[in-house]
């Protein structure tokens, strides 16, 4: 799916998703924003349990990683190696509540971006892609 704003280009061609996010900076908010709402929300205490205790990594791959999925430099492979999003998921049991939680996560970070509403709404869609990936469990 290709969204866009009017006058802009389409949002997932080439790096205009990253242009829409402000680059690293802004994809490292989104991700502050995202782990901040996972240690809050009550709906994601089950996902947080998953994680260590210092987030410091998990942010920073975050990062890494949408950066290139929004078509900036590859940070997370460069820094950590190829991924598959399946396999770095597999040990994990996730079902449908823990993906709908890490969506729940997702949104509600990207309601406090100061980004457009299009973006946001493209943005959530396409990140229930590989969320979806991530489930390990009916």
């Amino acid at each position: 799916m290709q969204i866009s704003e009017p006058g802009r280009p389409q949002y997932g061609d080439g790096d205009t998703s990253y242009q829409a996010a402000g680059g690293i900076d802004g994809i490292r908010r989104l991700v502050d924003a995202f782990y901040d709402q996972m240690d809050s929300l009550a709906d994601a205490a089950d996902i947080r349990a998953m994680h260590r205790q210092d987030l410091s990594e998990s942010r920073d791959k975050l990062s890494c990683f949408l950066s290139g999925w929004l078509g900036g430099p590859k940070l997370y492979r460069e820094k950590y190696g190829p991924i598959s999003i399946p396999a770095a998921h597999a040990q994990l049991r996730i079902g449908s509540l823990r993906r709908d939680a890490w969506l729940l996560c997702m949104q509600k970070a990207l309601q406090q971006q100061p980004w457009p509403e299009g973006f946001k709404q493209y943005l959530l869609q396409a990140l229930s892609v590989p969320a979806e990936r991530c489930r390990t469990r009916d």
